[in-house]
């Protein structure tokens, strides 16, 4: 778990940021209505939770800075019986001004007139520019003698880019509930099942082990459906002689885990499967060992891609030189996206991958990234070896970036052929 102090520094680093003779707003998630008065499974904000650790929705974190002197106000819905008895217990201004270390709680009711008050003698407004039009409207009601306005999300997002002890011990918790949940479903005996039954078998691992949630939503694709990039229909039959591709990782308080692996149905890889699986896993392994310190993310990706085309055309996937197919993006064609992506409180981190000059950020110790490396062979692509065609096979590892270069925290989870047709057979 993270620390209330913990969550404090990070107030504080925040507002050492902060221009002087300004405020800063960050709110809370709002609850998502799902059809007429139901509403989707509540989930907070990541960068109010990154702030606060506070998982109750309709709050607000406010920063109050002068010249180098900083206020941080809470708001929080007020303790009520009603409305508690149908949506269950607040934690309540009196509990918060306990628990927080934070200057002022106030309830939610009150932030209006405090907002409005905080502004006298300030130049600049930061809040989320990606906010809903009703808060912004507010926000802009009471700040429009303001000089500036600045989006604090992208000061936020910055600090998230690299990821304390704590956090990095709640991802590797994530990544144990995951490696299970894969396990389970790669011993599974599949035969006249369906892709939804390994959904289920990935979720209740995921909350039968403390996880709440998935951290995306599931992909189950056998066959030819695994060359549909964001597949989550996950209703085929499950088919004897095929590959499932199976993306799916869980969140653990809040912290994501992000895992893709490639099974058999049958437990055996066919020798066309065997081919194109160990060609890219050959080039996952080289991926990962190119991550240290100061190496970037588009250096990964070129090589990629060359190592890819490379193994394409040696399997007659694509014919022609190297060089040539590259500038013409023919490799796209089956390799259509990155190799990997930041990830932490989300699956797909909100973390820039540029800095305030445009110039791309290196890698340093700390940074959480997929990678993630496919090949994506249609069933009607009749340009390449028909032996190949319907197969869309992925690999995708969850990699930490150290002083001397970096962890798998995936690596437990079985991925070689001989590994996943002995842990089927077991």
């Amino acid at each position: 778990m993270i620390s209330e102090i913990e969550y404090k520094n990070r107030r504080d680093n925040l507002a050492k940021k902060l221009k002087s003779h300004c405020v800063g707003i960050v709110f809370s998630a709002t609850h998502k209505t799902r059809s007429n008065d139901t509403e989707y499974p509540y989930r907070q904000n990541s960068n109010f939770y990154y702030l606060t650790g506070f998982k109750e929705a309709n709050s607000c974190l406010m920063f109050v800075k002068k010249k180098s002197k900083v206020k941080t106000v809470l708001f929080v819905e007020k303790k009520d019986e009603t409305k508690e008895l149908w949506s269950g217990k607040r934690l309540g201004e009196v509990e918060a001004k306990k628990r927080f270390l934070v200057d002022e709680v106030y309830i939610v009711d009150e932030f209006e007139k405090k907002f409005k008050s905080s502004l006298e003698k300030k130049q600049t407004l930061y809040f989320d520019f990606e906010l809903d039009y009703s808060k912004v409207k507010t926000l802009k009601r009471y700040s429009k003698n303001l000089t500036t306005h600045k989006n604090i999300a992208l000061l936020i997002q910055e600090m998230r880019l690299i990821k304390s002890d704590a956090e990095i011990k709640l991802i590797k918790k994530a990544i144990n509930i995951t490696k299970n949940a894969h396990h389970k479903v790669i011993k599974f005996k599949k035969k006249d099942k369906k892709e939804y039954e390994l959904q289920a078998i990935l979720e209740h691992t995921f909350k039968t082990n403390g996880a709440y949630s998935d951290a995306y939503t599931s992909i189950v694709a056998c066959g030819n459906s695994a060359n549909t990039l964001h597949y989550i229909d996950n209703d085929k039959n499950l088919v004897d002689g095929e590959l499932i591709l199976i993306d799916a990782g869980c969140e653990y308080e809040y912290y994501a885990s992000d895992i893709t692996r490639t099974i058999p149905v049958n437990g055996t890889f066919s020798e066309p499967q065997r081919e194109l699986y160990n060609m890219l896993l050959d080039v996952q392994l080289q991926i990962i060992k190119m991550i240290k310190p100061h190496a970037k993310r588009s250096e990964l990706q070129k090589k990629s891609e060359e190592l890819l085309c490379d193994g394409m055309i040696k399997l007659g996937i694509l014919k022609g030189k190297r060089k040539k197919l590259i500038k013409k993006n023919e490799h796209k064609k089956y390799y259509p996206h990155g190799i990997g992506h930041w990830m932490g409180l989300d699956v797909h981190d909100e973390a820039p991958y540029k800095d305030k000059k445009a110039k791309e950020i290196p890698f340093i110790p700390g940074m959480i990234l997929t990678i993630e490396p496919a090949i994506y062979c249609d069933k009607n692509d009749k340009t390449i070896p028909k032996k190949y065609r319907g197969i869309g096979i992925r690999i995708e590892d969850d990699i930490l970036v150290t002083k001397n270069g970096y962890e798998n925290l995936s690596c437990e989870i079985v991925k070689s052929i001989e590994e996943v047709e002995k842990l089927y057979s077991s």
